[in-house]
Protein backbone atom coordinates (compact mmCIF):
# COMPACT_ATOMS: atom_id res chain seq x y z
CA UNK A 1 0.00 0.00 0.00
CA UNK A 2 1.17 3.33 -0.89
CA UNK A 3 2.14 6.49 2.16
CA UNK A 4 -0.53 9.03 3.72
CA UNK A 5 -0.38 12.77 2.83
CA UNK A 6 -1.85 15.23 4.80
CA UNK A 7 -4.84 17.36 3.85
CA UNK A 8 -5.35 19.82 6.78
CA UNK A 9 -3.90 18.03 9.54
CA UNK A 10 -5.66 14.84 8.25
CA UNK A 11 -3.66 11.33 6.64
CA UNK A 12 -5.08 10.32 3.97
CA UNK A 13 -3.81 7.47 1.83
CA UNK A 14 -2.45 7.36 -2.07
CA UNK A 15 -4.57 4.03 -2.62
CA UNK A 16 -7.20 2.57 -5.47
CA UNK A 17 -9.83 0.02 -5.24
CA UNK A 18 -7.52 -2.29 -6.12
CA UNK A 19 -5.27 -1.88 -3.28
CA UNK A 20 -7.40 -0.97 -0.73
CA UNK A 21 -9.40 -4.31 -1.05
CA UNK A 22 -6.68 -6.08 -0.76
CA UNK A 23 -5.24 -4.97 1.95
CA UNK A 24 -8.73 -5.32 3.85
CA UNK A 25 -8.61 -8.53 2.55
CA UNK A 26 -5.45 -9.66 3.64
CA UNK A 27 -5.88 -8.53 7.51
CA UNK A 28 -9.84 -10.29 7.66
CA UNK A 29 -8.07 -13.86 6.17
CA UNK A 30 -5.27 -12.82 9.43
CA UNK A 31 -7.95 -11.76 11.75
CA UNK A 32 -5.99 -8.73 12.06
CA UNK A 33 -7.52 -6.01 13.59
CA UNK A 34 -7.35 -3.02 10.80
CA UNK A 35 -8.91 0.08 10.69
CA UNK A 36 -10.32 1.84 7.61
CA UNK A 37 -12.05 5.27 6.87
CA UNK A 38 -13.68 6.75 3.60
CA UNK A 39 -13.36 10.08 3.88
CA UNK A 40 -15.29 13.18 2.23
CA UNK A 41 -14.85 16.44 2.65
CA UNK A 42 -16.81 16.34 5.41
CA UNK A 43 -14.85 13.98 7.68
CA UNK A 44 -11.91 16.26 6.86
CA UNK A 45 -13.09 19.26 8.50
CA UNK A 46 -14.65 17.14 11.67
CA UNK A 47 -11.26 16.30 12.11
CA UNK A 48 -9.91 19.74 10.96
CA UNK A 49 -11.94 21.54 13.85
CA UNK A 50 -11.71 18.57 16.18
CA UNK A 51 -8.51 17.38 17.04
CA UNK A 52 -9.03 14.25 18.94
CA UNK A 53 -11.12 13.06 16.35
CA UNK A 54 -8.26 14.29 14.03
CA UNK A 55 -5.45 12.34 16.17
CA UNK A 56 -7.84 8.86 16.04
CA UNK A 57 -8.36 9.19 12.29
CA UNK A 58 -4.46 9.69 11.85
CA UNK A 59 -4.22 6.61 14.16
CA UNK A 60 -5.92 4.56 11.21
CA UNK A 61 -4.52 1.99 8.58
CA UNK A 62 -5.99 3.66 5.69
CA UNK A 63 -8.00 6.33 4.73
CA UNK A 64 -9.53 6.77 1.50
CA UNK A 65 -10.39 9.54 -0.35
CA UNK A 66 -13.64 9.47 -0.60
CA UNK A 67 -15.01 12.60 -2.18
CA UNK A 68 -13.28 13.80 -5.39
CA UNK A 69 -12.12 17.28 -3.89
CA UNK A 70 -10.17 15.20 -1.53
CA UNK A 71 -8.79 13.60 -4.52
CA UNK A 72 -8.37 16.82 -6.51
CA UNK A 73 -6.23 17.65 -3.04
CA UNK A 74 -3.62 14.87 -3.36
CA UNK A 75 -3.13 15.35 -6.65
CA UNK A 76 -2.74 18.85 -6.00
CA UNK A 77 -0.07 17.67 -2.86
CA UNK A 78 1.78 15.57 -5.37
CA UNK A 79 -0.24 12.32 -5.82
CA UNK A 80 -0.44 12.13 -9.14
CA UNK A 81 -1.33 8.49 -9.41
CA UNK A 82 -4.24 8.58 -7.65
CA UNK A 83 -7.15 8.96 -10.84
CA UNK A 84 -10.31 8.15 -8.91
CA UNK A 85 -11.50 8.35 -5.56
CA UNK A 86 -12.46 5.57 -3.14
CA UNK A 87 -15.79 6.22 -1.83
CA UNK A 88 -16.98 4.27 1.06
CA UNK A 89 -20.44 2.78 -0.64
CA UNK A 90 -18.27 1.37 -3.52
CA UNK A 91 -15.23 -0.04 -1.77
CA UNK A 92 -17.84 -1.92 0.41
CA UNK A 93 -19.54 -3.88 -2.52
CA UNK A 94 -15.54 -4.66 -3.23
CA UNK A 95 -15.08 -5.82 -0.17
CA UNK A 96 -18.06 -8.05 -0.21
CA UNK A 97 -17.34 -9.34 -3.38
CA UNK A 98 -13.71 -10.77 -2.40
CA UNK A 99 -15.23 -11.38 0.77
CA UNK A 100 -17.99 -13.36 -0.65
CA UNK A 101 -15.21 -15.39 -2.99
CA UNK A 102 -12.57 -16.12 -0.08
CA UNK A 103 -15.52 -17.05 2.41
CA UNK A 104 -14.86 -14.33 5.21
CA UNK A 105 -17.96 -13.69 6.68
CA UNK A 106 -18.86 -10.05 7.22
CA UNK A 107 -20.95 -8.11 10.33
CA UNK A 108 -23.22 -4.97 9.83
CA UNK A 109 -23.39 -2.83 12.28
CA UNK A 110 -25.58 0.43 12.94
CA UNK A 111 -28.42 2.44 10.97
CA UNK A 112 -32.13 1.04 11.36
CA UNK A 113 -33.42 -2.82 11.94
CA UNK A 114 -35.39 -2.00 8.56
CA UNK A 115 -32.62 -0.91 6.40
CA UNK A 116 -30.00 -3.86 8.10
CA UNK A 117 -32.82 -5.86 6.74
CA UNK A 118 -32.71 -4.92 3.34
CA UNK A 119 -29.26 -4.06 2.84
CA UNK A 120 -28.94 -7.96 3.67
CA UNK A 121 -31.79 -8.90 1.57
CA UNK A 122 -29.47 -6.93 -1.58
CA UNK A 123 -26.18 -8.03 -1.19
CA UNK A 124 -27.26 -11.48 -0.90
CA UNK A 125 -29.01 -11.01 -4.57
CA UNK A 126 -25.34 -9.64 -5.61
CA UNK A 127 -23.43 -11.98 -4.15
CA UNK A 128 -25.09 -15.48 -2.72
CA UNK A 129 -22.10 -16.44 -1.31
CA UNK A 130 -21.40 -14.07 0.83
CA UNK A 131 -21.51 -15.12 4.45
CA UNK A 132 -23.46 -12.66 6.68
CA UNK A 133 -22.14 -13.36 10.13
CA UNK A 134 -24.67 -10.82 12.02
CA UNK A 135 -26.04 -7.91 12.20
CA UNK A 136 -26.37 -4.84 14.99
CA UNK A 137 -28.95 -1.86 15.06
CA UNK A 138 -27.17 1.63 15.92
CA UNK A 139 -29.01 2.50 19.40
CA UNK A 140 -28.53 6.24 18.19
CA UNK A 141 -26.71 6.92 21.27
CA UNK A 142 -23.58 5.57 22.78
CA UNK A 143 -23.81 2.07 24.25
CA UNK A 144 -23.22 1.57 28.21
CA UNK A 145 -20.31 -0.17 29.20
CA UNK A 146 -22.28 -3.50 29.58
CA UNK A 147 -24.43 -3.05 26.14
CA UNK A 148 -20.81 -2.55 24.62
CA UNK A 149 -18.88 -5.50 25.93
CA UNK A 150 -22.33 -7.72 24.65
CA UNK A 151 -21.46 -6.23 21.17
CA UNK A 152 -18.08 -7.19 21.16
CA UNK A 153 -18.58 -10.56 22.31
CA UNK A 154 -21.59 -10.54 19.70
CA UNK A 155 -19.33 -9.80 16.84
CA UNK A 156 -16.36 -11.63 17.89
CA UNK A 157 -18.31 -14.22 18.33
CA UNK A 158 -19.83 -14.55 14.86
CA UNK A 159 -16.95 -15.10 13.30
CA UNK A 160 -16.90 -12.14 11.39
CA UNK A 161 -13.75 -11.12 9.66
CA UNK A 162 -14.69 -7.62 8.31
CA UNK A 163 -17.01 -5.29 10.23
CA UNK A 164 -18.83 -2.62 7.62
CA UNK A 165 -19.91 0.17 10.35
CA UNK A 166 -22.14 2.58 9.15
CA UNK A 167 -23.67 4.85 12.50
CA UNK A 168 -22.55 8.37 10.27
CA UNK A 169 -19.52 10.21 10.31
CA UNK A 170 -17.53 11.29 13.07
CA UNK A 171 -19.39 8.46 15.24
CA UNK A 172 -18.51 5.36 12.74
CA UNK A 173 -14.70 6.29 13.03
CA UNK A 174 -14.69 7.20 16.71
CA UNK A 175 -16.57 3.87 17.49
CA UNK A 176 -13.59 1.97 15.11
CA UNK A 177 -11.04 3.94 16.98
CA UNK A 178 -12.63 2.76 20.30
CA UNK A 179 -12.69 -0.82 19.11
CA UNK A 180 -9.04 -0.87 17.37
CA UNK A 181 -7.98 -3.68 19.78
CA UNK A 182 -11.05 -5.48 20.65
CA UNK A 183 -12.33 -6.30 16.94
CA UNK A 184 -10.50 -9.58 15.71
CA UNK A 185 -10.78 -8.45 12.05
CA UNK A 186 -10.81 -5.22 10.00
CA UNK A 187 -13.31 -2.18 10.78
CA UNK A 188 -14.34 -0.61 7.69
CA UNK A 189 -16.44 3.40 8.34
CA UNK A 190 -18.23 3.39 5.26
CA UNK A 191 -21.38 6.48 5.91
CA UNK A 192 -24.36 5.94 3.70
CA UNK A 193 -23.26 3.17 1.97
CA UNK A 194 -26.08 1.34 4.03
CA UNK A 195 -28.76 3.72 3.13
CA UNK A 196 -27.37 3.47 -0.82
CA UNK A 197 -27.00 -0.52 -0.73
CA UNK A 198 -30.82 -1.03 1.06
CA UNK A 199 -32.05 1.39 -1.36
CA UNK A 200 -33.25 3.95 0.87
CA UNK A 201 -31.54 6.15 -0.89
CA UNK A 202 -30.16 6.72 -4.78
CA UNK A 203 -26.66 7.11 -5.67
CA UNK A 204 -26.32 10.25 -8.11
CA UNK A 205 -25.81 10.36 -11.60
CA UNK A 206 -21.79 9.04 -12.89
CA UNK A 207 -21.38 12.54 -14.09
CA UNK A 208 -22.21 14.29 -10.97
CA UNK A 209 -19.79 12.46 -8.84
CA UNK A 210 -17.05 12.78 -11.39
CA UNK A 211 -17.27 16.60 -10.94
CA UNK A 212 -17.56 16.69 -7.15
CA UNK A 213 -21.01 17.91 -7.25
CA UNK A 214 -22.18 14.20 -5.63
CA UNK A 215 -23.26 16.81 -3.00
CA UNK A 216 -25.77 18.73 -4.70
CA UNK A 217 -27.47 15.52 -5.29
CA UNK A 218 -27.30 14.40 -1.80
CA UNK A 219 -28.61 17.87 -0.44
CA UNK A 220 -31.57 17.75 -2.99
CA UNK A 221 -32.31 14.46 -1.07
CA UNK A 222 -31.53 15.37 2.80
CA UNK A 223 -31.88 18.98 2.68
CA UNK A 224 -32.62 19.80 6.69
CA UNK A 225 -29.94 17.39 7.80
CA UNK A 226 -26.95 17.57 5.14
CA UNK A 227 -27.54 21.65 4.64
CA UNK A 228 -24.70 22.38 7.16
CA UNK A 229 -22.29 19.88 5.43
CA UNK A 230 -22.32 20.97 2.49
CA UNK A 231 -23.28 24.72 2.26
CA UNK A 232 -20.68 26.06 5.18
CA UNK A 233 -18.05 22.79 5.38
CA UNK A 234 -17.14 22.75 1.34
CA UNK A 235 -16.20 26.12 1.44
CA UNK A 236 -14.41 26.19 4.43
CA UNK A 237 -12.88 23.00 3.20
CA UNK A 238 -12.08 24.93 0.21
CA UNK A 239 -10.57 28.23 1.89
CA UNK A 240 -8.50 26.30 4.26
CA UNK A 241 -6.90 24.44 1.77
CA UNK A 242 -5.66 26.61 -0.19
CA UNK A 243 -4.19 28.21 2.97
CA UNK A 244 -2.31 24.73 2.75
CA UNK A 245 -0.78 25.07 -0.44
CA UNK A 246 0.22 28.87 -0.04
CA UNK A 247 2.04 27.98 3.12
CA UNK A 248 -0.66 30.20 5.72
CA UNK A 249 -2.39 27.29 7.12
CA UNK A 250 -0.57 25.52 9.74
CA UNK A 251 -0.73 21.65 8.91
CA UNK A 252 -0.48 19.94 11.94
CA UNK A 253 -0.44 15.76 11.79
Amino acid sequence: MMGKLSILGICVSRLDYGSATEAIVSAAKEARPMRVAALAVHGVMEGFYDKELARQLNSFDMVTPDGQPVKWALNLLGAREVKERVCGPILMLKVCERAASEKLPVFLYGSRPEVLEKLRENLLKLYPELIIAGMQADRFREATPDEDKKDIAVINGSGARIVFVGRGCPRQERWIALHASTIRGAMIAVGAAFDFHAGMFKRPPKFLQDLGLEWVFRLAQEPKRLWRRYLLLNPLFIFNFCRQLLGVQKNEE
